[in-house]
Parts: C-alpha cells; sequence; structure tokens
C-alpha cells in the first residue's frame, strides 16, 4: 500500500493487466480499514482525511454521499463509516482539481476515449466552463455568462422540451427549489436515478401498503427474528448494514441470503470495531443461502407463499394472521385461491433451486413471529420487478409483519438521498395534492400532465424532442442503458448543463453548446451567505430527515452551493418580476425550509425538528399505526402469474453489478477485492459449466451480444472469468454493460431499465481490422461510440439504436 497524496493517474485502465484471484469469503475486516485510509489519504493528504472522517455521519457532521444506510439514534461510534464510505469522500475531498488549463489540454475528441475511471481521479472541478458548437475544447466562462446562457435558451424553447434530471446526491432543500424551477416554467419533466432503481419498489408498494418506502426502522433490523436479503450485496453496497445484520444475529436472529452470486457479505463480517472482528474469526451472518437465478425471485416468494398457507392448513392459527387480514387487508380469498396450488417443476425451473432448500426456508418463515424482507437492485430491474415485489408483499401480510418490532418491508436504498429527493416532489407523475399545494404557496400553476421519466427522456433525446438538458449531479450518459442511442442522442440536444463536483462521462457527449457548473459538495463549507454558514438536509432508508453540513474549505472560490445554482438558474430564466423568491430562499435555507413545512406533510415545524439531536422521522402509516393509505384504506393482496426469464438456446441471463471499488458511475479503483478481480473491468462472471458449454476457454477474449425482440446490441472485448455464479447467469460491471441493455427492455409499470434481465451471447472477439471494418459499416456515429465505450449494434440487427 502507498500512503501519501498523490497526484492524478496519467496511464488509463489497461484491461491486458487483469488479475483474477479466489474470491473472499468474509468482508471488512483490517483490510478495508487500510484500504479506506490509503484511498482517502492519496486523495486528500492527512489533515484533511482526518478532519472529514470524523464527522462523518456524526451528528453536527455530514451525511456520507454513499448509500443511504441510517445512523443510530442512540451512540454513535467515533468511526461511523465503511470503507466505501470513506472512498465517497475522498473522491470529494481530493485537493486534485481540474480548470482552464485542464481543459485547454484535453479536447473532447481526446477524452472521448478516456475512462470514467480516468475522468473521475483527475480532480474536482474548479471553474465554470462552456463549450459551444464546432469548438474542440471547454473554456471558462463567467458565472453571470452561465446564467445568462442557461436563460436564453431556456426562453427560446418551451418548457416541455427542457428536462431536468436529478442525482440523489441532492440535499432536500436543492431538490424542493429544482422541482419548483422545473413546474414554475410549466414542465413536470423530472427524471431522477430512482427510475433507473427502486421505481419498481415505490410502483409495487404504493398500491398495495400505501407508501413507496420501506416500512422499518434501524431497531427493526436489530430485533427480527428473521431478516431475507434478497438481490443485495450490503459487503459492497451497503456496508454498514453488516453492523446491523451482525446486531440481529448477536440478539438470535436469523438470515437468509438470496443472490445468485455468493457475495462475501452475505456470509461473515469482520468488524473492524471490535476484538472479534480484528483477531477472531469474524461473525456468520447467512443462516441459509439460496443461490437463485437471475429473475427466480418471483417464483421463491410464489412457492413460500403456498408453504405457509399449507403450514397453516396443517396447524390452524399457528401461521397466518387471520385477524390482521380480516381487519387490515383485502384479497386474501383471490391469493389463497392462487397460492392453493404449486407446479414445483415449474417453480425448481425458474430459481434454479431444489424443493428441499425452499422448504427449509418456508420452516424457518413459519417459525419466526417477525420477519423483514430486505431487497435492492437484484429484484428491481426486470420485466416482472414490481410483480416480484408485490409478491414479497403478500407474504409478508401473511404473517402480519407490518406495524410490529422486527418486522416490515425494506427496499434499501443505494444513494443517500435518492429517497429524499423523491419526497421533495422529484417525480415526472406528481400527485394532485402536492401541486396544489405549490401553487397556493407560490403563487404559480403547475402543469397537470405527467412528463419524461429517464428512459422517455432517452426516447424524447432520439426523437430530436428537447432542446434543454439540466443534470443536478449524476451522470446520466452511464447511469441509463442502451448506451450509443443514449449518447448520440444526448448529441442532437441544443444545450446540456450539467452541474458537478467532478468531470464524467455525460461531459463529454455533451449537446450543441453546454456548460459544466462546478458546486459543493457534502463536504465543503457553505457560508458565502449574508446570514453566514447554511446547512442542508437529507432522508435516509428509513424516513429519518436530519442536518448536514460540510466544515471543509472548498478546494476553489468559484464553486457556489446548489441551492444558489437554482435560483440564479430561476432569476435568469424568469427575471425580476416572478413571484417566487428565488435570491431569499438562496440566502437563507430556513426560508426553503418554511415552504417546505407548509407544502409537504410531515414537515411541520421543519426548522426546529431538522435542529434536534437525531432529526426526525417522517409519519409511515404501516409502521406506526398499521394502517394503509391505499386508495381502499387496506393493505392488498394481489395475483400475478408465474413468470420467470427464459433465455433463448445457446444465451444466458446477464445481470450488471458493481465492483466493491465503485459507487454508481464514479470508480474509486480497480480492485474488486471479495470477487477476486483487479486492474480490469470488462469481464463477464460465468459458471464454470456454462463455459464449457460455450465452447470457450477461461479468459478468452469475446465479443458479447445480448438480443431483444430480434434485435442485437454488443459490447466488445471483454474477457469470460470462470466464476460460482448461478448455472445459467452470467455477470458483468456496469457501466461497460449498459451498451447491451436495449432502452426497450424496461421493467412494466416503473419503465426501470432491464439492466438484470439481458439475454446474451458470445462471439469470438474480431481481429482489430475486422472489428474496425465492422464499425464502419455503422456510420460515423456508431463507430465513435464503438471507439469509447465499445458498445455498438451489431451489423446482423434488425432495427437501429
Amino acid at each position: 500500500m502507498k500512503f501519501g497524496k498523490q497526484p492524478a493517474p496519467v496511464a488509463d485502465i489497461n484491461e491486458d493487466q487483469l488479475e483474477v484471484h479466489k474470491p473472499k469469503t468474509e468482508a471488512a475486516g483490517v483490510k478495508a480499514v487500510m484500504v479506506a485510509l490509503e484511498r482517502a489519504v492519496a486523495q486528500a493528504g492527512v489533515t484533511r482525511t482526518a478532519q472529514s472522517l470524523l464527522r462523518l455521519n456524526q451528528r453536527g457532521g455530514f451525511d456520507c454521499p454513499g448509500c443511504a444506510w441510517p445512523e443510530s439514534d442512540k451512540k454513535r461510534k467515533a468511526a461511523e463509516f465503511c470503507e466505501n464510505g470513506a472512498k465517497a469522500v475522498a473522491e470529494e475531498n481530493t485537493l486534485r482539481t481540474v480548470g482552464a488549463e485542464f481543459w485547454a489540454k484535453h479536447s473532447i475528441a481526446e477524452l472521448s476515449g478516456k475512462t470514467e475511471y480516468w475522468l473521475g481521479n483527475q480532480g474536482r472541478l474548479s471553474e465554470p466552463v462552456v463549450i459551444r458548437e464546432g469548438e474542440a475544447h471547454y473554456s471558462p466562462i463567467s458565472w453571470n455568462g452561465a446564467f445568462e446562457l442557461i436563460g436564453e435558451h431556456i426562453r427560446a424553447s418551451t418548457p416541455d422540451r427542457c428536462v431536468f434530471y436529478t442525482s440523489g446526491r441532492t440535499a432536500n432543500e436543492t431538490a424542493f427549489m429544482y422541482q419548483l424551477f422545473a413546474r414554475a416554467l410549466g414542465t413536470n419533466n423530472l427524471p431522477d436515478c430512482s427510475n433507473m432503481c427502486h421505481e419498481s419498489s415505490g410502483s409495487a408498494l404504493n398500491p398495495t401498503i400505501g407508501i413507496g418506502k420501506g416500512t422499518v426502522s434501524l431497531d427493526d433490523i436489530h430485533d427480527a427474528e428473521l431478516i431475507f436479503v434478497v438481490g443485495q450485496n450490503p459487503g459492497t453496497n451497503h456496508p454498514r448494514m453488516l453492523s446491523a445484520l451482525k446486531e440481529c444475529k448477536d440478539k438470535g436472529g436469523k438470515v437468509v441470503a438470496v443472490n445468485p452470486l455468493p457475495e462475501a457479505g452475505l456470509f461473515n463480517f469482520r468488524d473492524p470495531q471490535t476484538l472479534s472482528g480484528v483477531v477472531g474469526g469474524g461473525t456468520p451472518l447467512a443462516d441459509e443461502y439460496l443461490q437463485i437465478k437471475v429473475g427466480g425471485d418471483l417464483a421463491l416468494f410464489q412457492a413460500l407463499g403456498h408453504l405457509l398457507l399449507e403450514a397453516e392448513k396443517q396447524n390452524p392459527g399457528t401461521v397466518v394472521d387471520h385477524s390482521f387480514i380480516a381487519a387490515q387487508t383485502d384479497g386474501f380469498d383471490a391469493y389463497r385461491e392462487a397460492r392453493a396450488s404449486l407446479n414445483w417443476d415449474e417453480t425448481e425451473k425458474g430459481t434454479g433451486l431444489t424443493r428441499a432448500q425452499i422448504e427449509k426456508v418456508a420452516a424457518m418463515l413459519v417459525a419466526s413471529k417477525a420477519s423483514i424482507f430486505c431487497w435492492a437492485l437484484g429484484v428491481t430491474q426486470q420485466p416482472h420487478s414490481v410483480d416480484t415485489i408485490k409478491e414479497m408483499v403478500n407474504v409478508l401480510l401473511l404473517q402480519g409483519n407490518f406495524g410490529k418490532s422486527g418486522a416490515g418491508a425494506c427496499p434499501v436504498r443505494g444513494h443517500s438521498n435518492v429517497q429524499g429527493d423523491r419526497t421533495m416532489g422529484i417525480w415526472e407523475k406528481p400527485k394532485e395534492w402536492l401541486l396544489t399545494a405549490l401553487d397556493s404557496e407560490f403563487g404559480i400553476t403547475s402543469p397537470r400532465h405527467h412528463g419524461f421519466d429517464a428512459v422517455e427522456s432517452m426516447e424524447a433525446f432520439d426523437r430530436g424532442e428537447v432542446d434543454v438538458f439540466v443534470s443536478m449531479g449524476g451522470n446520466f450518459s452511464l447511469a441509463c442503458s442502451d448506451t450509443e442511442a443514449l449518447e448520440a442522442g444526448m448529441q442532437r440536444i441544443g444545450l446540456t448543463v450539467h452541474i458537478s463536483t467532478k468531470p464524467n462521462r455525460s461531459h463529454i457527449v455533451h449537446g450543441r453548446t453546454s456548460l459544466i457548473l462546478p458546486t459543493l459538495g457534502r463536504t465543503d463549507k457553505d457560508d458565502k451567505h449574508p446570514k453566514g454558514a447554511q446547512f442542508l438536509s437529507v432522508e435516509d432508508s428509513m424516513s429519518v430527515v436530519h442536518s448536514t453540513q460540510g466544515r471543509l474549505t472548498p478546494v476553489s472560490e468559484h464553486l457556489l452551493a446548489e441551492p444558489v445554482i437554482v435560483a440564479r438558474m430561476a432569476e435568469a430564466t424568469f427575471g425580476p418580476d416572478h413571484p417566487v423568491d428565488w435570491r431569499r430562499m438562496a440566502e437563507d435555507y430556513d426560508v426553503i425550509r418554511d415552504h417546505i413545512a407548509r407544502v409537504l406533510p410531515g414537515f411541520e415545524d421543519f426548522n426546529d425538528r431538522v435542529r434536534t439531536r437525531n432529526g426526525f422521522v417522517l409519519p409511515n402509516p404501516p409502521r406506526d399505526t398499521r394502517s394503509f393509505a391505499t386508495d381502499i384504506g387496506r393493505g392488498r393482496f394481489t395475483v400475478s402469474p408465474l413468470e420467470y426469464l427464459t433465455p433463448p438456446p445457446g444465451h444466458l441471463v446477464l445481470q450488471t453489478i458493481r465492483s466493491h471499488d465503485q459507487y454508481n458511475t464514479t470508480f474509486y479503483g480497480l480492485d474488486d477485492r471479495y470477487r477476486g478481480i483487479s486492474d480490469g473491468r470488462r469481464v463477464i462472471l460465468i459458471h464454470p459449466e456454462d463455459l464449457a458449454e460455450s465452447g470457450f476457454q477461461d479468459r478468452e477474449l469475446v465479443d458479447v451480444v445480448s438480443t431483444f425482440q430480434g434485435v442485437d446490441r454488443r459490447a466488445d472485448k471483454f474477457r469470460l472469468v470462470a466464476y460460482p455464479t448461478a448455472k445459467g447467469c452470467a455477470a458483468a460491471y456496469f457501466p461497460e454493460a449498459n451498451a447491451l441493455v436495449h432502452k426497450e427492455n424496461v421493467a412494466r409499470v416503473s419503465n426501470t431499465p432491464g439492466f438484470k434481465a439481458m439475454f446474451v451471447r458470445f462471439e469470438p472477439h474480431l481481429a482489430e481490422g475486422a472489428e474496425g471494418e465492422a464499425a464502419g459499416d455503422l456510420g460515423p456515429a456508431a463507430a465513435a461510440s464503438n471507439l469509447t465505450s465499445q458498445g455498438r449494434l451489431s451489423p446482423h440487427s434488425k432495427a437501429g439504436g
């Protein structure tokens, strides 16, 4: 390991240096601490690292810019963060900067060939820059000039030809102002990162339990008798969850892990803040591991529901909570009839599990009086995701697992404030009550027609129907599906505006004119206001709202806070006579919170309550009163047909995954330590038997072709790596594999891209000459995309991108 501040890397990823080792069977430990400190010091030095990490997730400090896992409302540890949280802070804390010299040195043509790893590691953006049509380089622009340009383009367009994207990093106050700006303009085009991740959760939970959020607290996780962790890799994506699972285990609870990949964090947790985690054997976590096929979860939960009903027949009154069902739910008779019988052959085929495995886990459910189902993107990104989550809700309703200690539904959000952004009104399908409240509070007339979600925005780009695209954080070109089609569409837009902290791919595949506006991050001090330093707030996965306030000196004097940027965009667009007092909100964030308190239920006395020791918890009827605010005032049992993913002959089901050295589209490094993959990312993890049947060898270079409705997409130059994934399934990192996800491949109802539902086959990698010839057949735009993302349409596909 190298300790000490290091310059930005000059070399980019060299996939020929890929190393493969045996996967780990335990997570965290002393190694995690050492890696976290090494990365942090390399970016920011010792002093700045210490100043930030000691305030990370602490009261009066700042919220981790990584995942949304909650903090305890009781005693907190001195190190209240995980390895990847420390890496996330290091990325933001870095003393490396990107200014005018960088943009003058590197043309867009050169940067197009760089990976996201290289771009992100160059440092923090330090001044606003612009590139106009025909120019090859970004160059500095004043803040006034930037806002005038934005106002000119928006006024020259129409509201519904403007799109406003939001990343989960955005704080509550910013999100509220941002959606107000869009609606005051006259559009609901408010796609966000939730469209790509947990939209399926909200689409399933709202009609069945009356709220699109989880119904548990951190204490419930600790007190549960049984926890299912489904389609989730907590060791990498939510490492602090491992501590909560450990506490559950220490109290006698049990854990069932359901995942196609045997992730280290599902099996053993070595808590580096305890003696047993440092010198002992750690804490075994999963009592049972179900290595399910990708897309087999709906079949599993239908089987579990059937088995619970069968157990109730054998011992009436001991399994099913009939009094709860009668008093609080609807649809039970139809559900009971649908689950009365089960086709075990189909269930085993769909899940890849044996009947004995499923019956063993069902017996654990029967014995549990308080169960929690946790899930993440492994469940939400398939065509039948909404039905799958509804099936999970059915099983929870059967045993009355709402409104009691240690029980409930727990969709684990992947980004710090993605849930809070939706609470603040970032949604393309707003409810009438919200629009009415906004109109009353601000004297505007909000549009009532629905706007574009993320996939619909892509399609609008493709049709040339977007003049202005504003991205509040995030990296839209690499976060969404069908990379080549998306990037070609973005380049048709008149103006793209990126409010960012670091360079990313979306800045390179920009509109005809493009602005990059550098903003403060979570760790930065925000004190350039008439009333001095300001703070913001966030909402975690369990509906706790609390403050976040950075204390570090920003790396540049030219950075503006996000609320200030929104206000100045609005002023430049609407002029001085607009009914909303944008400047007053930008100068004093208490003013924003007062508006929120009058508009959003649950935020009464916001300014007082957010200043309390632990913040406050938003109302949650299923959790608080065991009631359900659905359209019928009851929890709803639903009936769905059996469905699972069935690839064509010669194909596997491919899912995208994160590396351990990655957070969403940000790469911290190139070491996927727990899976044993390092110094490379273009890999396909494949079961050894599937590898043998395919006729390829371990580490062989292949081109990957995905097929959907008769159309092929391909991504070239991946290495096959034999790995103990579920048979018939494979895995690849995103965003490298995003080019394989057809934009039409989405979840029903939620419209979430099918990142966990690709049918792929492999072809020998084309020789470089043949590859260039094939790319040339596709025209200049596709060939250019092939040089960068190495994703393109197959020459034999039936339709273009």
